[in-house]
């Protein structure tokens, strides 16, 4: 299954959004506009260039924020790989069943991904991943 997955974006954590864009727009990447994603507690952004990787910024907006925990531990670092795919309930569940990866919640709607389903999952030798149902 995981052959299907088409790679998304890359995570980062940051402090700050505004500082952390600013070497990315200097490098010619293009930023849209900052959403609150109040479930989560967290201000996001995605950089775009043409030809790069699309990366995420998250950022807590305050201190009870679900990446509070990962900044404090990692500082300002990439922590997670996303990948799209066709039918987010069959990767999930192949992903727990199959594959052993750890869900941190089942799929539930992102605001800042227009409302499509994600979820993450981890497993200790990969990492953190997120996946994000392509409509």
């Amino acid at each position: 299954m995981f052959k299907d997955f088409r790679f998304h974006h890359i995570g980062y954590v940051t402090d700050n959004i505004a500082h952390t864009s600013a070497f990315y727009l200097d490098a010619g990447y293009q930023k849209t506009g900052n959403v609150t994603d109040e479930i989560q507690g967290v201000s996001i952004c995605f950089l775009l260039r043409e030809g790069f990787p699309r990366i995420e910024l998250i950022e807590p907006v305050d201190e009870n924020s679900s990446v509070n925990k990962i900044l404090k531990k990692t500082g300002v670092a990439p922590y997670h790989v996303c990948y799209e795919v066709d039918d987010i309930i069959a990767a999930f569940d192949e992903l727990v069943e199959v594959q052993d990866f750890i869900p941190l919640f089942r799929p539930v709607e992102a605001i800042a991904l227009d409302n499509r389903l994600i979820c993450y999952l981890y497993r200790k030798d990969v990492g953190f991943i997120e996946i994000v149902n392509k409509t």
